[in-house]
């Protein structure tokens, strides 16, 4: 087996993963599931714990890492890291002393997910945004609570009606509007952009939950030139490079910006094609490249994907040994134990249009949970 390797590090790295085989590159895998795919995709993989809006443990995932390099058939090209880091920029800084960081270092990422500094940003910049501020408002009503650096929807609650003083917590106004985002592939030399809507798979306590993403998304040819040339504007003020998302509430055609990601998010699955283009073009930001050079050579996203979460929402259950689909991914080793609202698995569905690959989506989301829950081991695993 030729290609160069790649370390990376996420609570779920399964899609970098399946974007730099394709891309050729051989991957090196820190993540929290080791799920089947995940190992199968890996050169080598290690699992290790880690907690939603905290992140990994400096120590272990330092050895992880190491270990992974000293037993790499070639030295690594580099460091690219998913969702698991914006929380923790002094972690990112240690790891950037040690590996090359393929992607945006640690203070473009503390300024990305600081509220302060990035919603001054857009103020200066005249990009609309939900009001956001640091200390509770005097009365909650219609205001949302969200976590610095926090992911998947999980770090975002009502407003509750005395919040507790927290550092690590922000204010922001909730506003109507249909969730769009943008993935971007930014670097000093070029920028393009693809489309999505998401949707949430909200619980009581978890209102907001990440649920899935659909594109490529059709727009008003007017608002897509506007949140490009907003994203765009956000992009260079920020020096963001590679792949990253932005987050928009889209009400009666006008555009709010509520988020900045930079970092490959979900929607990597629903944008790569065959040949892992998006991860070659991000190395190639990295390294002060021209992606829209490697976009150009050939990237064939499909008409229409979308991709789904599958939750523990009926309750725990141990993995047992099935025969998956082929539209399912982020596979449980058979014995692991998957708690309550965690998620499960994920599917996807592609064809030639947005509304059709959805619903079969949600067709394939219960046909699955059917499958796993008939199924589930009665001996006890191991935790995921």
């Amino acid at each position: 087996m030729t290609g160069e390797t790649v370390l990376i590090a996420a609570f779920s790295a399964r899609a970098l993963a399946a974007s730099a085989r394709r891309a050729g590159y051989r991957p090196l895998i820190v993540d929290c599931f080791g799920d089947i795919d995940t190992v199968a995709l890996a050169e080598a993989a290690i699992c290790l714990p880690a907690r939603v809006q905290v992140g990994f443990t400096p120590r272990p995932l330092f050895a992880a890492l190491e270990e992974l390099t000293a037993k790499a058939p070639s030295p690594p090209i580099g460091l690219v890291l998913g969702a698991g880091f914006e929380c923790n920029p002094r972690l990112v800084h240690r790891l950037g002393e040690r590996f090359r960081l393929i992607g945006n270092d640690a203070e473009t990422i503390r300024r990305t997910k600081d509220p302060v500094h990035l919603f001054k940003v857009l103020d200066d910049l005249g990009v609309p945004h939900p009001a956001t501020q640091i200390d509770a408002p005097a009365s909650t009503d219609g205001w949302l609570m969200k976590r610095i650096g926090g992911s998947g929807g999980l770090h975002i609650h009502v407003c509750p009606q005395k919040p507790r003083p927290d550092k690590r917590r922000y204010f922001q106004r909730r506003i109507e509007g249909e969730p769009i985002s943008l993935l971007g592939l930014v670097s000093e030399k070029s920028a393009a952009f693809a489309v999505s809507r998401q949707w949430t798979s909200p619980l009581p306590r978890r209102p907001f939950r990440y649920g899935g993403a659909a594109g490529s998304l059709l727009l008003d040819a007017d608002l897509e030139a506007r949140m490009i040339e907003m994203s765009l504007a956000v992009s260079e003020a920020l020096s963001l490079s590679g792949i990253v998302s932005f987050d928009y509430l889209v009400h009666e055609g006008e555009p709010s910006l509520t988020e900045v990601n930079p970092r490959p998010g979900a929607s990597l699955d629903v944008f790569d094609d065959v040949s892992g283009t998006l991860f070659k073009a991000h190395v190639e930001a990295a390294q002060g490249g021209d992606p829209a050079a490697i976009l150009s050579e050939g990237w064939h996203p499909p008409i229409a994907r979308a991709v789904s979460v599958l939750y523990a929402d009926r309750g725990p259950l141990d993995a047992g040994t099935i025969a998956w689909p082929e539209w399912a991914a982020d596979r449980p080793q058979p014995g692991t134990t998957i708690g309550r609202g965690q998620p499960l698995a994920t599917v996807m569905a592609e064809g030639d249009d947005l509304d059709t690959v959805q619903a079969a989506c949600a067709q394939r989301l219960g046909e699955l949970d059917a499958l796993l829950y008939d199924n589930s081991n009665e001996e006890e695993g191991a935790h995921r």
